[in-house]
């Protein structure tokens, strides 16, 4: 099969990519070590950017840097012909935990997979066959920056998008659910806590209430919504009766027709603490950027698996997780957004999650995952791979008007 990656056979071609990610790895671990000792937020992510940039343009990839965003990037390799395959690298990290979602891991990953295909894509006889596209993606856990990217164009002539997330088991088919942003803010009438309450209106009891509120309601949520959020404001003094309060919120869906419906029963919840404490209150819905959630491409999909039980990776079926804006990507091209064990209990955003992201353990399951995932890009690029395509493309515009 003259012009295919497989044509010396697909063990050859896989003994290509694991030896060179294998022969990889100490550089591969210094680059996400670099990355997880530095944590930055969201849209900071320079000495990221730096590292990863650096390291692609060494590897023979041509690199863009500051790629519609400061923070991101986009390295390239292979022809204009052929299946463009995207490879999605995340590197910002969280307030005061680090890398307690193991992002560091989520670069060195994409970059793996890139070395993995351009193994092979490098051979004179696959230089036609298709191109790879490691994107740096800023500000996953707050901003949304793949929306950025998505609004400049970044994914208009991609065939294919994938990325692997840490976690706590194999689950190639994760639930992500939208996520949408929420502010209540209370108005009542400060007052002397002693000598007067009676002439107060008590901004502080309306938000406990109004939390109160939403968690008894919890009994009437479907399974798999979620809703969280936080006090930010709660007044000042103990002495005085708090004139305001905030709260900020999340709520989660699967379904897009759900949304509307966990809104309204927020909002009576906020307004029925206000009538009950004599308060005045607004919801505002538009203070962040919501997530879309994941749409998960089945044929793409089981091409993984399939290629991940050859490398001995097992797997777990689909559970509600988080969300990620790789949702919002995967209503604009065919994805996979698969979540790999690296050997830890610990949930996600902890402290200790944060610490077996950096641990020498976390790093074979990360170059096993790069493995799969470059042999996934591989298969959609050799002859028969323009049919899985179509077949792929097919579901995609079948279904993405449909969630």
């Amino acid at each position: 099969m003259n012009g295919s990656p497989f044509s010396d056979g697909i063990k050859q071609i896989r003994n290509k990519v694991q030896r060179k990610i294998d022969d990889s790895a100490e550089a591969l671990n210094k680059l996400s070590q670099e990355i997880w000792s530095n944590p930055e937020l969201a849209y900071q992510e320079t000495h990221a950017h730096k590292v990863l940039t650096n390291f692609l343009e060494q590897e023979g990839f041509e690199v863009a840097r500051e790629y519609h965003l400061k923070t991101a990037f986009k390295a390239t390799f292979g022809g204009k012909a052929g299946i463009h395959v995207c490879v999605i690298c995340e590197y910002d990290a969280l307030p005061e935990v680090g890398h307690a979602c193991g992002h560091n891991l989520i670069a060195e990953c994409g970059v793996a997979v890139g070395l993995g295909v351009k193994a092979v894509l490098e051979e004179p006889e696959n230089a036609s066959i298709g191109r790879v596209t490691i994107l740096g993606t800023p500000a996953e856990e707050s901003g949304c920056g793949k929306i950025d990217l998505i609004q400049a164009g970044a994914f208009e002539d991609v065939d294919i998008a994938m990325m692997a997330h840490p976690f706590q088991t194999n689950m190639p088919r994760p639930i992500c659910l939208s996520c949408e942003p929420m502010s209540v803010h209370f108005t009542g009438r400060a007052a002397h806590a002693a000598s007067g309450p009676w002439m107060g209106l008590n901004a502080l009891d309306a938000a406990v209430m109004f939390y109160n509120s939403v968690s008894v309601m919890r009994q009437q949520f479907k399974p798999e919504w979620r809703v969280h959020g936080t006090f930010i404001k709660a007044g000042d003094v103990a002495s005085i009766i708090p004139e305001e309060s905030e709260l900020q919120l999340y709520f989660r869906t699967v379904d897009k027709e759900d949304s509307p419906i966990l809104r309204e029963k927020l909002t009576q919840c906020a307004k029925g603490a206000a009538i009950s404490t004599g308060c005045q209150v607004e919801c505002d819905f538009e203070g962040e950027r919501s997530y879309a959630s994941l749409l998960t491409n089945n044929i793409l999909v089981s091409l993984y698996e399939r290629l991940a039980a050859s490398l001995d990776i097992s797997c777990v079926p689909g559970e509600v997780t988080f969300s990620t804006d790789m949702g919002d990507v995967s209503r604009v091209v065919p994805s996979i957004h698969v979540l790999y064990n690296i050997g830890t209990k610990e949930a996600n955003h902890s402290r200790a999650f944060n610490e077996a992201a950096g641990a020498p353990e976390a790093q074979a399951p990360t170059l096993q995952q790069a493995k799969a995932l470059a042999l996934t890009a591989l298969e959609l690029m050799q002859p028969n791979g323009n049919t899985i395509v179509e077949r792929i493309k097919r579901e995609f515009n079948d279904h993405v008007g449909e969630k």
